[in-house]
């Protein structure tokens, strides 16, 4: 589990040293479809529910072979660019989104919990049980915690993937390296690649619904080639997170040196 939230938060776009990084187990070849986190002074989150039983989407595993190396001069036509367009606005209209998640690691290991997304920079996911993961960004940092161990790394909230998903307001052609957009009638899929001459070429995958305009999941790619796919479901735009849902603990988790 630990190694999977590696990739989500770290092993993207973080620069060497500024966590520890944890090694991820070759995922097993299978069939893949077409096509990614409190203080103890805070309140605890209710859980979110609904009056209709929910299904519960299954992510869309993307092709690995999808992972080419990127076309330096690839250019993108009109439909293109609109569809970009589309999810930066859609991005950029969001103040705040509360929602449950389910997330497949590299290994093919499924976990599910809640989100709470406070825009600009505020994030929080907590793993259902037995998982004892959180995931706090408050703004301008962002803890992985564990709470069995009382322990939590920390990163620069800058330096992971899920910066494009919390500004206040993106451009997706102007302020990112987008090398890939599809859409056909389900899904609209747009891919982020950015490069390091330290920790190598990373991927962020956002796909959003075609005809209801919301996020669907997101696929994290790190330097090795490992997938860690998100999918959201349950979204609402109106609930108000709790502030200190956002407030990271420095006083009873501890943080490794490094």
């Amino acid at each position: 589990m630990a190694a999977a939230l590696a990739v989500l938060v770290a092993g993207s776009f973080a620069d060497a040293g500024s966590a520890q990084t944890v090694p991820v187990p070759k995922p097993a070849p299978k069939a893949r479809t077409l096509a990614p986190p409190v203080a103890t002074n805070a309140p605890p989150a209710a859980p979110l529910t609904t009056a209709a039983t929910t299904i519960v989407p299954e992510p869309i595993i993307p092709d690995p072979r999808r992972n080419t190396p990127a076309n330096v001069f690839a250019t993108f036509d009109a439909n293109q660019k609109a569809q970009a367009a589309k999810v930066s606005n859609y991005l950029s209209s969001l103040n705040t989104l509360v929602g449950n998640f389910v997330q497949v690691g590299p290994d093919g290991t499924k976990t599910k919990g809640d989100f709470y997304i406070q825009k600009p920079g505020k994030v929080r996911f907590e793993y259902d049980p037995p998982t004892p993961i959180e995931m706090i960004s408050n703004g301008q940092a962002l803890a992985v915690r564990d709470r069995k161990l009382a322990t939590q790394d920390i990163y620069p909230l800058s330096q992971t993937p899920l910066r494009y998903l919390l500004s206040d307001r993106i451009d997706l052609m102007k302020d990112t390296n987008v090398v890939n957009v599809q859409a056909d009638d389900q899904y609209i899929m747009i891919t982020i690649e950015e490069k390091s001459a330290i920790i190598g070429t990373s991927r962020l995958m956002l796909m959003m619904g075609a005809k209801d305009n919301q996020l669907k999941q997101w696929t994290v790619t790190d330097p090795q080639g490992y997938d860690t796919t998100v999918a959201v479901y349950n979204l609402d735009t109106s609930k108000k997170p709790d502030p200190g849902l956002f407030k990271i603990d420095f006083t009873n988790y501890s943080t490794p040196p490094g």
